[in-house]
Protein backbone atom coordinates (compact mmCIF):
# COMPACT_ATOMS: atom_id res chain seq x y z
CA UNK A 1 0.00 0.00 0.00
CA UNK A 2 1.27 3.74 -0.94
CA UNK A 3 1.59 5.96 1.94
CA UNK A 4 -1.01 8.44 0.48
CA UNK A 5 -3.68 5.51 0.41
CA UNK A 6 -2.34 4.55 4.20
CA UNK A 7 -3.30 7.93 5.01
CA UNK A 8 -6.69 8.38 2.88
CA UNK A 9 -7.79 5.01 4.61
CA UNK A 10 -6.87 6.85 8.20
CA UNK A 11 -8.81 10.12 7.22
CA UNK A 12 -11.90 7.43 5.58
CA UNK A 13 -12.30 5.61 8.96
CA UNK A 14 -11.65 8.81 11.42
CA UNK A 15 -14.74 10.21 9.41
CA UNK A 16 -16.70 7.52 10.01
CA UNK A 17 -15.97 7.77 13.62
CA UNK A 18 -16.79 11.58 14.08
CA UNK A 19 -20.17 10.49 12.35
CA UNK A 20 -20.98 8.13 15.25
CA UNK A 21 -21.11 10.67 17.43
CA UNK A 22 -22.41 13.52 15.32
CA UNK A 23 -25.55 11.65 14.39
CA UNK A 24 -25.95 10.00 17.92
CA UNK A 25 -29.41 11.61 18.93
CA UNK A 26 -28.13 11.55 22.54
CA UNK A 27 -24.82 13.85 21.71
CA UNK A 28 -25.66 17.01 23.25
CA UNK A 29 -24.16 19.54 20.97
CA UNK A 30 -24.88 22.38 23.54
CA UNK A 31 -21.90 21.56 26.15
CA UNK A 32 -19.02 23.50 26.39
CA UNK A 33 -16.87 22.80 23.29
CA UNK A 34 -13.69 21.32 24.80
CA UNK A 35 -15.41 20.12 28.08
CA UNK A 36 -14.44 16.58 28.51
CA UNK A 37 -18.09 15.00 27.80
CA UNK A 38 -18.45 17.16 25.23
CA UNK A 39 -19.87 15.47 21.69
CA UNK A 40 -16.64 17.65 19.78
CA UNK A 41 -14.08 16.04 22.16
CA UNK A 42 -15.32 12.44 21.96
CA UNK A 43 -14.97 12.72 18.36
CA UNK A 44 -11.34 14.42 18.39
CA UNK A 45 -9.98 12.38 20.56
CA UNK A 46 -11.57 9.47 18.66
CA UNK A 47 -10.45 10.72 15.24
CA UNK A 48 -6.99 11.06 16.36
CA UNK A 49 -6.78 7.65 18.03
CA UNK A 50 -8.32 5.98 14.53
CA UNK A 51 -5.64 8.26 12.54
CA UNK A 52 -2.56 7.41 14.83
CA UNK A 53 -2.51 3.76 14.91
CA UNK A 54 -3.51 3.57 11.18
CA UNK A 55 -0.16 5.69 10.21
CA UNK A 56 1.46 3.95 13.10
CA UNK A 57 2.35 1.32 10.55
CA UNK A 58 4.62 4.00 8.63
CA UNK A 59 7.13 4.17 11.63
CA UNK A 60 7.14 8.29 10.73
CA UNK A 61 6.47 10.81 13.77
CA UNK A 62 3.10 12.55 14.03
CA UNK A 63 2.18 16.19 15.23
CA UNK A 64 -1.80 16.26 16.05
CA UNK A 65 -3.45 19.06 17.37
CA UNK A 66 -5.39 16.59 19.75
CA UNK A 67 -2.17 14.42 20.55
CA UNK A 68 0.59 14.97 23.36
CA UNK A 69 2.50 18.10 22.95
CA UNK A 70 5.99 17.44 21.57
CA UNK A 71 8.41 20.26 22.30
CA UNK A 72 10.45 22.08 19.81
CA UNK A 73 13.78 20.48 21.06
CA UNK A 74 12.30 17.29 19.98
CA UNK A 75 10.61 17.83 16.78
CA UNK A 76 12.96 20.55 15.25
CA UNK A 77 15.19 17.28 14.21
CA UNK A 78 12.35 15.85 12.43
CA UNK A 79 12.75 16.08 9.09
CA UNK A 80 9.47 13.92 7.81
CA UNK A 81 6.14 14.13 9.79
CA UNK A 82 2.66 13.56 9.65
CA UNK A 83 1.03 16.65 10.50
CA UNK A 84 -2.64 16.52 11.46
CA UNK A 85 -6.02 17.96 12.61
CA UNK A 86 -8.40 15.15 13.57
CA UNK A 87 -11.61 17.38 13.47
CA UNK A 88 -10.86 20.90 11.75
CA UNK A 89 -14.15 22.85 11.90
CA UNK A 90 -14.79 23.06 15.79
CA UNK A 91 -17.79 26.23 15.44
CA UNK A 92 -19.07 24.06 12.16
CA UNK A 93 -18.93 20.54 13.73
CA UNK A 94 -21.27 22.46 16.71
CA UNK A 95 -23.74 24.46 14.27
CA UNK A 96 -24.06 20.64 12.50
CA UNK A 97 -23.65 22.44 9.19
CA UNK A 98 -21.56 19.72 7.98
CA UNK A 99 -18.44 21.94 7.13
CA UNK A 100 -15.78 20.06 9.38
CA UNK A 101 -13.40 18.10 7.43
CA UNK A 102 -10.49 15.55 8.52
CA UNK A 103 -6.54 16.70 7.61
CA UNK A 104 -3.86 14.70 6.95
CA UNK A 105 -0.27 15.85 5.88
CA UNK A 106 2.84 14.40 5.49
CA UNK A 107 5.80 17.47 5.69
CA UNK A 108 9.32 17.28 4.91
CA UNK A 109 12.00 19.50 5.03
CA UNK A 110 9.60 22.24 6.49
CA UNK A 111 6.95 21.74 3.84
CA UNK A 112 3.26 19.78 3.18
CA UNK A 113 4.04 17.31 0.16
CA UNK A 114 1.13 14.91 0.50
CA UNK A 115 -2.43 15.99 1.93
CA UNK A 116 -5.71 14.99 2.41
CA UNK A 117 -8.69 16.38 3.20
CA UNK A 118 -11.81 14.12 3.98
CA UNK A 119 -15.77 15.80 4.85
CA UNK A 120 -16.96 12.70 6.40
CA UNK A 121 -21.12 14.17 6.01
CA UNK A 122 -21.01 14.40 2.22
CA UNK A 123 -18.50 11.88 1.66
CA UNK A 124 -15.80 14.17 -0.13
CA UNK A 125 -12.40 13.25 -0.26
CA UNK A 126 -9.75 15.58 -1.38
CA UNK A 127 -6.09 14.45 -1.79
CA UNK A 128 -2.46 15.39 -3.49
CA UNK A 129 0.94 14.77 -4.29
CA UNK A 130 3.29 16.44 -6.88
CA UNK A 131 4.02 12.79 -8.04
CA UNK A 132 -0.16 12.07 -7.99
CA UNK A 133 -1.41 16.00 -8.85
CA UNK A 134 -4.31 16.69 -7.01
CA UNK A 135 -8.10 15.00 -6.60
CA UNK A 136 -11.67 15.21 -5.58
CA UNK A 137 -13.66 12.35 -5.40
CA UNK A 138 -17.22 12.12 -3.94
CA UNK A 139 -18.40 9.02 -2.15
CA UNK A 140 -14.93 8.18 -1.29
CA UNK A 141 -14.18 4.49 -0.42
CA UNK A 142 -11.48 3.33 1.73
CA UNK A 143 -10.95 0.23 -0.04
CA UNK A 144 -9.99 1.52 -3.14
CA UNK A 145 -6.42 1.69 -3.91
CA UNK A 146 -4.79 4.84 -5.10
CA UNK A 147 -5.51 4.23 -9.44
CA UNK A 148 -9.24 3.29 -8.61
CA UNK A 149 -8.93 6.51 -6.78
CA UNK A 150 -8.12 8.29 -9.64
CA UNK A 151 -10.28 7.05 -11.87
CA UNK A 152 -13.79 7.84 -10.11
CA UNK A 153 -12.31 11.06 -9.39
CA UNK A 154 -11.59 14.80 -11.00
CA UNK A 155 -8.57 16.28 -11.09
CA UNK A 156 -8.08 19.47 -9.97
CA UNK A 157 -8.28 22.07 -10.80
CA UNK A 158 -11.08 22.45 -13.17
CA UNK A 159 -10.96 25.71 -15.08
CA UNK A 160 -13.61 28.50 -13.22
CA UNK A 161 -16.20 29.45 -15.47
CA UNK A 162 -17.90 32.60 -13.83
CA UNK A 163 -17.05 36.62 -14.86
CA UNK A 164 -17.31 37.00 -10.90
CA UNK A 165 -14.20 37.09 -9.45
CA UNK A 166 -14.75 34.79 -6.12
CA UNK A 167 -12.96 35.54 -3.21
CA UNK A 168 -13.60 32.47 -0.21
CA UNK A 169 -14.05 33.83 3.29
CA UNK A 170 -14.72 31.97 6.63
CA UNK A 171 -18.22 31.08 7.56
CA UNK A 172 -17.22 31.88 11.77
CA UNK A 173 -14.32 34.77 10.85
CA UNK A 174 -14.22 37.72 9.36
CA UNK A 175 -11.69 40.32 10.58
CA UNK A 176 -11.01 43.97 9.57
CA UNK A 177 -8.03 42.86 7.88
CA UNK A 178 -9.98 40.97 5.29
CA UNK A 179 -12.77 43.56 4.59
CA UNK A 180 -9.83 45.53 3.90
CA UNK A 181 -7.75 43.35 1.33
CA UNK A 182 -11.13 42.60 0.03
CA UNK A 183 -12.30 46.23 -0.83
CA UNK A 184 -8.55 46.45 -2.57
CA UNK A 185 -9.49 43.47 -4.83
CA UNK A 186 -12.59 45.34 -6.00
CA UNK A 187 -10.33 48.07 -7.30
CA UNK A 188 -9.11 45.30 -9.58
CA UNK A 189 -12.20 43.39 -10.04
CA UNK A 190 -15.65 45.33 -9.64
CA UNK A 191 -17.37 41.70 -9.73
CA UNK A 192 -16.35 39.86 -6.58
CA UNK A 193 -18.27 37.42 -5.00
CA UNK A 194 -18.05 36.18 -0.88
CA UNK A 195 -18.23 32.54 -1.14
CA UNK A 196 -18.58 31.39 2.94
CA UNK A 197 -17.03 27.75 3.64
CA UNK A 198 -16.12 26.56 7.21
CA UNK A 199 -12.80 24.50 8.01
CA UNK A 200 -10.25 23.68 5.64
CA UNK A 201 -12.41 23.24 2.96
CA UNK A 202 -11.79 27.07 2.28
CA UNK A 203 -8.11 26.07 1.00
CA UNK A 204 -9.56 23.41 -1.38
CA UNK A 205 -12.50 25.59 -3.02
CA UNK A 206 -8.81 27.90 -4.24
CA UNK A 207 -7.43 23.89 -5.27
CA UNK A 208 -10.24 22.76 -7.17
CA UNK A 209 -11.07 25.89 -9.07
CA UNK A 210 -14.44 26.78 -7.50
CA UNK A 211 -13.17 30.13 -6.13
CA UNK A 212 -10.11 32.35 -7.22
CA UNK A 213 -8.57 33.61 -3.67
CA UNK A 214 -8.69 32.81 -0.25
CA UNK A 215 -7.65 35.76 2.01
CA UNK A 216 -6.48 35.09 5.81
CA UNK A 217 -6.32 37.50 8.56
CA UNK A 218 -7.19 35.32 10.98
CA UNK A 219 -4.96 33.15 13.19
CA UNK A 220 -4.50 29.17 12.48
CA UNK A 221 -2.28 26.55 13.44
CA UNK A 222 -0.02 24.57 11.44
CA UNK A 223 -2.46 21.75 11.52
CA UNK A 224 -5.05 23.77 10.20
CA UNK A 225 -3.56 24.53 6.98
CA UNK A 226 -0.84 21.93 6.22
CA UNK A 227 -3.04 19.46 4.46
CA UNK A 228 -4.59 22.05 2.53
CA UNK A 229 -1.81 23.34 1.51
CA UNK A 230 0.03 20.53 -0.01
CA UNK A 231 -3.28 19.72 -2.31
CA UNK A 232 -3.22 23.11 -3.05
CA UNK A 233 0.37 23.16 -4.49
CA UNK A 234 -0.53 19.31 -6.48
CA UNK A 235 -3.60 21.93 -7.89
CA UNK A 236 -0.58 24.38 -9.46
CA UNK A 237 -1.75 26.78 -6.48
CA UNK A 238 0.05 28.74 -3.85
CA UNK A 239 0.00 29.63 -0.19
CA UNK A 240 1.98 32.41 0.38
CA UNK A 241 2.80 34.98 3.13
CA UNK A 242 0.23 37.98 2.98
CA UNK A 243 3.20 39.83 1.13
CA UNK A 244 3.40 37.25 -1.22
CA UNK A 245 7.09 37.17 -0.38
CA UNK A 246 7.18 32.98 0.08
CA UNK A 247 5.30 30.50 0.73
CA UNK A 248 3.93 29.17 4.94
CA UNK A 249 6.74 27.17 6.57
CA UNK A 250 5.84 24.09 8.79
CA UNK A 251 7.40 22.96 11.93
CA UNK A 252 7.99 26.48 13.84
CA UNK A 253 8.54 26.89 17.41
CA UNK A 254 6.10 28.65 17.85
CA UNK A 255 2.91 26.21 15.46
CA UNK A 256 0.46 28.98 15.18
CA UNK A 257 0.47 30.08 11.50
CA UNK A 258 1.43 33.63 10.08
CA UNK A 259 -1.57 35.69 7.72
CA UNK A 260 -1.54 34.13 4.42
CA UNK A 261 -3.54 34.22 1.25
CA UNK A 262 -4.11 31.44 -1.11
CA UNK A 263 -4.27 31.84 -4.91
Amino acid sequence: MTIINTAIKAAIRAGEEILKIYKDPTSDFSIEKKADNSPLTIADKASHQVIEAALAETGIPILSEEGKTIEYEERRHWNTFWLIDPLDGTKEFIKKNGEFTVNIALVKNNQPVMGVIYVPVSETLYFGSPEDGAWKLEDANENCDLEQLKAKGQELPAPLSSEVFKVVGSRSHMSQETEDYINELKKEHPQIEIVSKGSSLKICMVAEGSAHQYPRFGPTMEWDTAAGHAIANAAGKHLMLTDLSEELKYNKENLLNPYFIVK
